[in-house]
């Protein structure tokens, strides 16, 4: 049985069908270890090291410059580990991603000036934009066709227990330095070794490499029939992304300045953050299999104009008025839900290019579309200033509207 064939079951995976989905697995849940783990200590470890009182304006420009600086950084990853990925391998490029975001996620917790972490933010970035590319890659080519739907709503899920993780690890760090969660993020590096003796490249990615004298360079994305997708996905990613970051970026403070957290003690409004992104993280997982379940039913296109215009809807009414830290959380958990979307992206996107550019097509367009999310986290930040973070989330909500809108023309990927 050849990696890339119609197995009927899960018994009936090849070895390296199952290793290969263990390893993606693996490497998206320390994904989302390392990614959140910022969002949970920013507001407390930035007014550390800027010796600021947390509720500082200082304190939420330098953290969402921080959160920009982390966005770009995996825009960039996923553009160059992707290029990676094509011409080296998939196994080996997964594991040069890890080893990027886990040293320098750790790394963090010796900074002693709010740019350091910006720096080492933006490092540990570039792993995790490049890991996301290629780990989908991997899968798209080995694992039977007719499941990606489910494969993606699984390699999503991933990322949401690794967030729960890092909401453990929140909670276990709560009366502890902010800095010290950081050293956690260190332990996805192990895995690395399992990887490199454990997972071959795929069969798809070898004769692809055979068959072509020269392999096609980021500019062949914007030639020919590559194109048209090229600026679609661009733009599709690049919308929505920066709704969504914007989002899950400042929800944190949102909670830490709801009337009914603001008055209690650091450790309590540590606990009210990580609660909350516990409740967000559960309909993110229910989520990602109710979008799998519609793009098997109606296709990938119908499925993500769905998702998103419901995505808009749902966080506009959450944010639409002030409302009670129970409300909130309510809305949080249907939030969570229409997160889905995101894991379509991880299944939908990869089959759109041909295989040589595969890695470097989805990591491009994917994280590149984050180089405008950055951008938006800052822009939409500026609202605190005037306002307050709900409008801000309010206004950001509406992008949602046109990023539906774009997903019009998404191309459906071929079985």
């Amino acid at each position: 049985m050849s990696s890339t064939s119609e197995a009927t079951g899960f018994r009936t995976l090849t070895s390296q069908q199952k290793k290969s989905g263990l390893a993606a697995w693996l490497g998206w849940m320390f994904d989302g270890l390392d990614m959140h783990i910022y969002t949970l200590v920013a507001t407390p470890f930035v007014a550390q090291l800027l010796v600021l009182p947390r509720t500082d304006k200082q304190v939420g420009e330098k953290g969402a410059l921080i959160n920009a600086a982390f966005l770009i950084g995996w825009a960039l990853g996923g553009a160059f580990f992707g290029r990676i990925g094509d011409v080296m391998g998939r196994s080996r490029a997964l594991c040069l991603t890890i080893l990027c975001y886990a040293g320098f996620t750790g790394l963090s917790a010796i900074s002693t000036e709010w740019w350091h972490l910006m720096v080492f933010r933006f490092l540990s970035a570039l792993g995790i934009g490049g890991e996301w590319a290629v780990g989908a890659s991997l899968l798209s080519e080995t694992w039977p066709k007719r499941w990606r739907p489910w494969i993606a709503a699984t390699l999503q899920t991933a990322v949401n227990i690794g967030v729960l993780l890092a909401c453990f690890f929140g909670y276990l760090f709560e009366n502890t330095e902010p800095r010290y969660i950081f050293l956690v993020g260190v332990f996805p590096a192990l895995i690395v070794l399992w990887i490199r003796r454990a997972v071959p490249e795929t069969e798809e990615w070898h004769a692809a490499r055979a068959s072509s004298e020269k392999p096609p360079g980021l500019t062949d994305l914007f030639r020919g029939a590559a194109a048209k997708t090229t600026w679609i996905v661009l733009a599709i990613c690049g919308v929505s992304l920066t709704a969504h970051w914007t989002f899950m970026f400042w929800q944190q403070k949102y909670i830490r300045d709801l009337p009914e957290v603001r008055d209690l003690s650091s450790a309590g409004q540590n606990r009210a953050a990580v609660i909350a992104l516990m409740v967000l993280m559960a309909g993110s997982i229910l989520g990602n299999y109710a979008a799998a379940a519609v793009a098997r039913a109606v296709g990938y296109r119908k499925a993500v104009v769905s998702f998103c215009l419901v995505y808009g809807v749902v966080m506009g009414v959450t944010f639409l008025e002030a409302r009670t830290h129970f409300a909130i959380l309510i809305g949080f958990f249907f939030i969570g839900l229409c997160q889905g979307v995101f894991g379509l992206f991880t299944m939908c996107l990869p089959p759109l290019f041909p295989t040589l550019l595969r890695t470097t097509g989805a990591g491009f367009c994917y994280n590149i579309g984050r180089l405008i999310a950055a951008g938006g986290t800052v822009f939409f930040g500026l609202f605190t200033k005037v306002g307050d973070v709900r409008q801000a989330l309010l206004y950001a909500a509406i992008l949602f509207i046109p990023a539906a809108g774009l997903a019009c023309w998404l191309p459906e990927p071929k079985d």
